[in-house]
């Protein structure tokens, strides 16, 4: 018989982000996040990203203690390993190899969304309550009731890896690089930290792109003109069609974007004889600029960097936001002034073969990591003596 002062926890999934009352949601998941609110992770669905036909099956964890809800995971089912930056491709090959299925998995992740935030949204009460034994062994349970082989939480904030982490759990690292606001009021502030050599670089680049007769307008969701979700689009979709792919989010999230958080929408487009030639958006948080997506139908000189970059350095700045995520991917950041971040997963494999062989490439993998980001914060382009006031 159960002990009654024990408390019990049971985890069900729903199929959609509208089973669960927005307000609920995001008492739990707070705003300042704009990937974890209501209206995003709805978004997503109602235009279509992210459903059974994309492989991307909304199948979200709700958390009830006592009977009472207390928290809630986004999730998914998925019949696939796109568009989730944690590449584990190898995995299902290895599986597929063995005459074995890998997917169905569970995903515990923001679609498309390679950046690090709460996963886990907890009520106090739960939180407290909670183990990593627990949380691991519940994961476990609704992994198996879903018929899936795995789950795998990806990009937690430090609140969620000090839960997750225990012993023998499969824990993933990653690297990225992010830009942060040393207390800068303008760029230049920026660029007098850093060494001679790179601070010219930097103005040489930008001045090339002022150069080709390259401005840039900015736009907020509150007052944007209906034209520039369009033409965006146009620019967003050519990143993935040069590469033959199709891109994951289609123009109606966009539009559903707009109206639902125009507080925290940017887009800045890059102009040349009156005509738009490139665009880039951001999403702001309560402390960090997010840059997302960017596209362009012609090569500049140095578009990219000043687009995506040097153009998001200025609206962090501006914002008085603390720090800028310009996305997963690379080096060329890093002499730009932004430094290596190490990220975070966690998986559970169900079944014990591989999760042993899993296991010993995540060590092998994290020595790696480790490694790496040690000798990119000695490439790091800041000056060793703060400049004079």
């Amino acid at each position: 018989m159960p002990d009654p002062l024990t408390p019990e926890l049971t985890v069900r999934t729903v199929r959609s982000i509208g089973d669960i009352e927005a307000n609920v949601w995001d008492q739990l998941s707070g705003t300042h996040s704009p990937f974890l609110r209501h209206d995003f992770l709805l978004a997503l669905e109602e235009s279509g990203c992210t459903s059974a036909a994309t492989g991307w099956r909304p199948s979200h964890l709700t958390f009830y203690l006592n009977g009472r809800l207390a928290g809630v995971a986004p999730a998914y089912l998925k019949t696939h390993s796109m568009g989730e930056y944690v590449f584990d491709w190898a995995w299902a090959d290895a599986y597929r190899r063995h005459g074995m299925d890998y997917y169905p998995k569970l995903l515990i992740a923001i679609p498309f969304t390679p950046c690090q935030g709460p996963r886990l949204l907890f009520s106090e009460e739960l939180r407290e309550w909670m183990t990593s034994e627990r949380i691991h062994k519940a994961l476990d349970s609704v992994t198996d009731d879903l018929a899936a082989h795995s789950w795998h939480l990806l990009f937690p904030d430090k609140q969620d890896q000090e839960l997750l982490t225990g012993e023998d759990q499969l824990h993933r690292l990653g690297c990225q690089f992010h830009w942060y606001n040393h207390g800068y009021s303008t760029f230049d502030d920026f660029l007098a930290r850093l060494t001679s050599r790179k601070r010219k670089s930097i103005r040489k680049e930008r001045r090339q792109v002022t150069d080709q007769g390259i401005s840039f307008h900015h736009f907020s969701g509150n007052d944007m003109p209906d034209h520039i979700i369009p033409a965006f689009y146009v620019f967003y979709q050519a990143t993935y069609l040069k590469r033959g792919q199709r891109p994951y989010l289609n123009e109606d999230f966009f539009h559903q974007l707009r109206e639902r958080q125009p507080d925290q929408l940017h887009i800045v487009m890059a102009v040349m004889n009156e005509k738009m030639i490139a665009g880039a958006l951001f999403l702001l948080g309560g402390e960090t600029l997010y840059g997302r997506y960017w596209g362009c139908l012609e090569e500049f000189d140095h578009l990219h960097f000043e687009t995506c970059y040097y153009q998001g350095i200025e609206l962090a700045i501006q914002q008085a936001l603390t720090s800028f995520d310009a996305g997963a991917q690379g080096e060329h950041k890093l002499v730009r002034g932004f430094e290596p971040v190490i990220t975070h997963s966690w998986h559970g494999i169900r079944h014990p073969g591989f999760r042993e062989a899993i296991a010993r490439f995540t060590v092998e993998e994290a020595e790696h990591v480790m490694a790496y980001a040690g000798e990119a914060l000695d490439a790091l382009p800041f000056r060793q003596v703060e400049p004079d006031q």
